[in-house]
């Protein structure tokens, strides 16, 4: 599946009170990189909704002025559901810094569950196969 890129640079706005980059500001850069594939991917972003971001570890603090890149990419499809790999890397360190899986849903214009109609692409690269069977136990809980 196609691997879709974003980048933000941390600014004194972005930062908490110790000084390093808000996790909160961290998830909400996170979701959107990760909605950027699945819109890209379905081509119908009004209809899209996150309905779950699996357990995001930060594994380091971000500093003001470190570039955060992220990179993106569909690894299943259910009949609603879209759920998106992605990871966050340092570009000033070159360390990652989380990586997890947010599912979106299909939604109708009155919000509720419509089918999207997509097909996941074959693959026989082993990475992609092991983030599509991870991605498949999460949606088993």
């Amino acid at each position: 599946m196609q691997e879709f890129f974003a980048s933000h640079l941390v600014k004194s706005e972005d930062l908490n009170h110790h000084g390093t980059l808000f996790a909160g500001r961290m998830a909400e850069w996170f979701v959107e990189a990760a909605f950027i594939a699945a819109a890209a991917c379905s081509r119908q972003s009004r209809h899209l909704v996150c309905f779950n971001v699996h357990g995001l570890v930060f594994r380091s603090p971000i500093s003001s002025g470190e570039i955060v890149s992220f990179r993106t990419r569909v690894v299943l499809l259910g009949n609603t559901r879209i759920v998106v790999y992605g990871k966050a890397l340092s570009e000033m360190a070159g360390t990652e810094l989380t990586d997890g899986f947010i599912t979106f849903v299909s939604v109708d214009d009155e919000g509720r569950k419509k089918p999207h109609g997509l097909v996941l692409d074959e693959s026989a690269d082993p990475e992609e196969l092991r983030l599509r069977e991870k991605a498949m136990q999460l949606a088993k809980h």
